[in-house]
């Protein structure tokens, strides 16, 4: 007798009667990934292609992110994070107190302002309606004997506002997916004196902006956080770094918000490509040797890449079911130790990702591809981010 369907509580795969090989169950919801990565399997090639998982992504991860920007330039300056994905217009207003405002007005709905600029107030082109930099309505044209005005429905909306070394960030929504300040604050305990170098180096201008580059991908976005949360596929795509390297040594480290990658170096490598490390840091005279870089994703797409003479930032934004945009700052603070070690040619790394990506991302297409499964040792960081993923999808609380 033919065995009834069947659904497999580990790999998420249906079995229809008279078929060989399982099929994909694509909804979301009737998805997991094991906690116990030996038994994991990983996410399906749908989830990075389907409309079903894109609309999931859209709805559950996204406007409830914290999303990261360069510092703005000007006292008041327009934004709109990730354009064509949320759709939300945003002011950033620097003047002495940094804020994030919503760039809408209250009364029809017209963009406040459209080019950033030195404003002492926000006035509406449509309609006259002013609102102070803090984003109380101030002044309304023909709008004596309004009953109640202005109300608080009438004040422009207001967001969190973080900063981080180069960056500012904001979060749309009352309950953000990650527990920022608890995340940072877990980076600034774990990294001891290189956290706090690079958040001094900023803070005294020391550091300079010395390459920034938008790459379009031809992939979706969470493979790209795959891809960078592993080191296991350096020595196959990254032969140079691979030199810099010991690839023995690489570790992953998890917390809550993300993960820590540490690259320690080949034991060829000058002093100037690894750190000087203080004696109170968790990794001074650790017995794999002299450190290289750390590399920390805080999800879902900020990835910060901290290197002896200065860091390097990588903004990952959707921008279709199989496309998505990288943002990539370099910031130099020490220029005595730039241009050696793992940090030698960032640029050359990054197109050797993108390219490796992409091509996965057409292998992912292939209805030959359902599930992989998780090296224990290497892919520590791709497991905690596909399960973190999947229950932002889902709309659970992450247990990490």
């Amino acid at each position: 007798p033919r065995a009834s369907a069947g659904r497999s509580p580990d790999c998420g795969c249906a079995r229809d009667e008279g078929e060989s090989r399982p099929r994909m169950n694509l909804d979301p919801d009737e998805l997991s990934i094991d906690p116990r990565i030996e038994h994991a399997a990983t996410l399906p090639g749908v989830a990075y292609t389907d409309s079903v998982y894109w609309q999931r992504q859209l709805s559950g991860v996204w406007p409830r992110a914290w999303l990261f920007r360069s510092a703005p330039s000007a006292r008041v300056e327009p934004w709109s994070p990730l354009p064509g994905v949320l759709r939300e217009p945003l002011l950033w207003i620097e003047d002495g107190e940094l804020r994030c405002l919503s760039n809408v007005c209250t009364h029809r709905g017209a963009l406040l302002v459209t080019r950033a600029g030195d404003l002492q107030s926000l006035r509406c082109p449509y309609h006259g309606r002013r609102f102070g930099l803090g984003g109380r309505c101030q002044h309304m044209p023909e709008f004596e004997g309004v009953v109640g005005f202005p109300g608080e429905s009438d004040h422009l909306r207001s967001y969190p506002v973080r900063r981080l070394g180069p960056l500012v960030g904001t979060c749309l929504s009352e309950a953000p997916l990650v527990d920022l300040d608890a995340g940072l604050g877990w980076l600034a305990r774990r990294l001891g004196s290189v956290y706090r170098s690079m958040l001094e180096a900023f803070e005294s201008r020391r550091a300079r902006l010395c390459f920034e580059r938008r790459y379009e991908l031809r992939a979706n976005w969470a493979l790209y956080c795959d891809n960078y949360l592993e080191g296991f596929h350096i020595p196959f795509v990254h032969p140079a770094l691979n030199q810099a390297l010991d690839f023995d040594s690489y570790r992953t480290e998890l917390f809550e918000a993300g993960s820590l990658q540490i690259g320690f170096a080949d034991a060829r490598q000058p002093d100037a490509a690894c750190f000087a490390l203080q004696p109170d840091d968790p990794d001074h005279g650790h017995s794999a040797g002299r450190v290289a870089g750390y590399y920390v994703q805080l999800f879902p797409g900020l990835m910060l890449n901290f290197y002896p003479w200065g860091l390097s930032v990588n903004l990952v934004e959707p921008s279709g079911p199989e496309s998505s945009v990288v943002h990539y700052l370099v910031h130099v603070w020490d220029d005595s130790r730039f241009g050696v070690g793992a940090g030698a040619d960032l640029h050359r790394v990054e197109l050797e990702d993108e390219a490796i990506v992409e091509q996965v991302q057409r292998g992912v297409r292939s209805s030959a591809y359902s599930r992989g499964r998780f090296s224990p040792k290497r892919e520590r960081g791709v497991h905690h981010f596909q399960r973190w993923l999947l229950s932002a999808m889902q709309g659970k609380e992450f247990g990490g």
